[in-house]
């Protein structure tokens, strides 16, 4: 069968039957999502719609399933928490800020496939990824638990009313500040002040106790901080749901894998309360109809409201893309192929801009929903497309009815999320592996769950970096000793060396590149070098690369030599050293063409005809 726009439909029963099952896979962890990034079940489901069906028809893997997924969702949820809190509680004030960043994200993505960082990513530290997706299952499971007993501390009458002094304050400094700006405010008259200041209400006043209240029991630590709260005031309905829910996703796997269990536990438990008419707190409204673009993003566009956080947009779209390419390379050993990583990186970026334009959370590569293809018989792009397609369906026809789900269930569902994205391989290795990994996977883990994710794993790879880059330091100063002629074990070639020049000369093996991590051992070779030796031989055939740092640390010894009246032969200097040395002038200023050569050989027929027996 042709191609239609570039879509293969040869294998069009396969791959409906694997785009509706693993679309099916993804409706209750989208809506999931949603609800935990804050922005509510539809931006989960909006997420899931578009990122799903332009990831895969742009992207780089034929069986990928996008969509909202457990890091992302982490990483959003604390962003768009601290966001909402600068915006005074108000989600829609913030919202515009906030998909301009998952917009901006998925620009970044788009580009970093341009420039083909998609092969790159591969380089990210296991322990790194380790630490970071074990503190994304901790985040999640912590912060569903309050959900999960029915506690919600904005609604806590006795903790808001901690922070209605501090609401005061900021409501009077708001007051101050707007009066800075206007520039009425002067020494010699508060009476604005006073005025605008007996017309702060109650309500305005409790919205913002409630704003610092969610504020402070948002994250790791602040869940754990109001959980003695929580257990106090335990909803029991919303508490034996959320139970239930997790049994019957725990349980019914060992039925049967063939329906999910993700599927079955929401249908169940929410058809129980529905059908029996429990007093249960439903999820929030899921609006109906066709998916709106949100304008705001570019109609309210400001630069400077933006830009603190570029570096949080710059996460999603590595993240997004380190999560995706593992789940690409899950599907090649699945179906013996094989992805294109800088095409897979353009597709979700293109895939979470879109969804950022309708209000959709960012997302990436989901590895069970594309396992879940893959077994089902999807083989082609179009698997996922069918996915998105059949997510919008729902949307359309259902959309009332999703809203009845109680919150209970979807917190259920989330925290067997957050307990089977916990990495257990590398956690029970940690008895096994080497201290230095341990301690980075530790890092991450610990920083990321109780901090700042973004920070943690920008932490993280510098210390794996500085760990990795002292370990080949050492390998290459092992390989590479500073040793006497006398000690240095002589290669083949230099056997024949005449004994009555070995004074004269000292000859010196480079093993290995020569970069910021060897550069100190490679200068101690100045030091080392006999006061008798006129001459001295450095070869360089097994120095593949040299790195800025080992130039200047090349000059500096060259220097030091030739000032202390010694020659200096290099032999079988390989290209890329060459044209750095070149690039500084060490060749031809510091060492004539003539003092290079290409083998050891007529070097040797340079020294005997040019070094003279003196000792």
């Amino acid at each position: 069968m042709k191609k239609v726009l570039g879509l293969d439909f040869s294998n069009i029963r396969g791959d409906a039957f694997g785009g509706i099952t693993a679309g099916i896979v993804a409706l209750p962890l989208a809506l999931a999502f949603g609800v935990s990034s804050g922005l509510g079940p539809s931006a989960g489901l909006y997420g899931a719609i578009f990122i799903s069906f332009f990831a895969a028809y742009f992207g780089g893997t034929n069986t990928q399933i996008s969509g909202p997924t457990a890091p992302m969702t982490a990483v959003s949820m604390v962003f768009i928490a601290g966001i909402v809190a600068n915006f005074d509680g108000d989600v829609s004030t913030a919202l515009p800020v906030i998909l301009t960043v998952f917009l901006l994200g998925g620009l970044m993505q788009i580009g970093l496939g341009f420039i083909g960082l998609g092969k790159y990513i591969k380089y990210i530290p296991y322990p790194v990824v380790s630490g970071f997706m074990t503190a994304i299952g901790i985040i999640i499971l912590v912060t569903q638990v309050l959900p999960a007993v029915g506690y919600y501390p904005k609604e806590d009458t006795a903790f808001v009313s901690q922070f209605k002094p501090e609401a005061e304050e900021l409501i009077l400094e708001n007051i101050l500040r707007d009066e800075a700006g206007e520039g009425i405010l002067v020494l010699e008259d508060f009476k604005e002040t006073i005025n605008r200041a007996e017309h702060i209400t109650e309500a305005q006043i409790l919205k913002e106790s409630q704003t610092l209240a969610g504020k402070e029991a948002s994250g790791v630590i602040g869940a754990l901080t109001v959980l003695p709260n929580a257990l106090k005031n335990i909803n029991w309905l919303e508490f034996i749901l959320a139970l239930c829910t997790i049994l019957i996703i725990y349980g019914f796997k060992r039925i049967t894998t063939t329906i999910p269990s993700t599927l079955v536990a929401l249908l169940v438990m929410s058809g129980i309360a529905v059908g029996f008419g429990l007093d249960y707190r439903p999820i929030e409204e899921i609006p109906s109809g066709l998916p709106i673009p949100n304008l705001n993003i570019f109609t309210e566009f400001s630069l400077g409201t933006i830009s603190p956080y570029i570096f949080t947009a710059l996460t999603l779209a590595l993240l997004g893309g380190i999560d995706s390419l593992l789940t690409s390379v899950v599907a090649d050993n699945m179906t013996k192929t094989k992805h294109n990583p800088n095409k897979e990186l353009i597709g979700q970026g293109i895939g979470n801009s879109v969804a950022a334009f309708f209000g959709g959370i960012p997302g990436a590569g989901a590895t069970i929903r594309t396992v879940v293809n893959i077994n089902a018989g999807g083989k082609t792009r179009l698997s996922g497309m069918i996915a998105g397609l059949l997510l919008l369906v729902i949307l359309l026809a259902l959309g009332p009815v999703a809203s009845q789900i109680p919150a209970g269930v979807l917190a259920g569902i989330l925290i067997t999320v957050g307990i089977g994205v916990m990495d257990y391989k590398g956690l029970k290795a940690i008895p096994y592996m080497p201290r230095a990994e341990v301690i980075i996977m530790l890092v991450v883990l610990v920083l990321s769950s109780v901090w700042n994710l973004v920070y943690a794993v920008g932490i993280g790879l510098v210390i794996a970096s500085l760990m990795f880059m002292k370990k080949m330091g050492d390998l290459t100063a092992e390989r590479s000793d500073i040793k006497s002629l006398e000690e240095e074990k002589a290669w083949s070639d230099e056997l024949d060396f005449p004994k009555n020049l070995k004074e004269e000369v000292f000859i010196k093996h480079i093993k290995g590149p020569l970069f910021f991590g060897s550069t100190s051992d490679f200068q101690q070779l100045a030091r080392q070098i006999p006061d008798k030796a006129s001459t001295v031989i450095i070869r360089m055939g097994r120095m593949q690369y040299m790195d800025q740092s080992g130039l200047y640390a090349m000059e500096d010894v060259l220097v030091d030599l030739i000032r202390a009246g010694k020659k200096v032969l290099l032999v079988n200097t390989i290209e890329q050293p060459r044209y750095m040395m070149e690039r500084i002038d060490i060749i031809p200023d510091l060492i004539p063409t003539e003092h290079m050569f290409d083998d050891f050989n007529s070097c040797l027929a340079w020294v005997k005809e040019n070094v003279k027996d003196e000792y």
